[in-house]
């Protein structure tokens, strides 16, 4: 009888363990890149949001030398970058139509590419190819009066659209997004 409630005993606790194991996978908030969100408001309700994953410095050299210049970056960490609209944009002077994306980045010391692809739902640096690029779009490049830890995606608002920008290290990278 003791061996069958010792057996018993043992089933739970695997259970409950492997309960617990699941439920802290699930919880992406305590990865070392946990996600964030940023948000742009226009008119009439429509909106445009990016889902990301935000990396930290942690003392590293980011443009240069872990995120190479010339090369595209996933803009973020873990799973892809997604842009999501609701409503037909203006991002940099090119059109892109409502619906979900994957933006990816090609910096450069004086310059960035944000790019727009179609294909969705990639994890980490699996850039689809051109074949599935929506658009590319030139950014403005700046340089931050103070170093900032945590990889940014945020948006200013702006008139009737909204300015996106990518901070970290000392490096923003910006571009008008407005409603078509």
């Amino acid at each position: 009888m003791s061996k069958i409630v010792s057996f018993c005993m043992a089933s739970v606790l695997c259970l409950a363990g492997s309960l617990l194991s699941i439920a802290c996978a699930q919880d992406k908030s305590s990865r070392p890149s946990p996600p964030a969100k940023a948000e742009c408001k226009l008119a009439g309700g429509k909106s445009v949001t990016v889902d990301y994953s935000s990396p930290r410095a942690k003392g590293r050299k980011i443009y240069g030398e872990l995120v190479p210049y010339g090369k595209v970056w996933r803009a973020g960490a873990n799973e892809a970058t997604k842009f999501v609209t609701d409503t037909d944009l203006v991002v940099g002077g090119t059109s892109v139509p409502a619906g979900s994306y994957t933006i990816f980045s090609i910096p450069n010391a004086d310059k960035w590419t944000l790019v727009i692809s179609k294909k969705t739902g990639e994890w980490g640096t699996a850039y689809p190819g051109e074949k599935e690029d929506l658009a590319r779009v030139d950014m403005q490049v700046s340089k931050l009066p103070s170093p900032v830890e945590n990889f940014t995606i945020a948006f200013d608002q702006s008139g009737s659209g909204c300015t996106m920008h990518m901070d970290w290290e000392t490096t923003r990278a910006s571009v008008t997004v407005a409603p078509k």
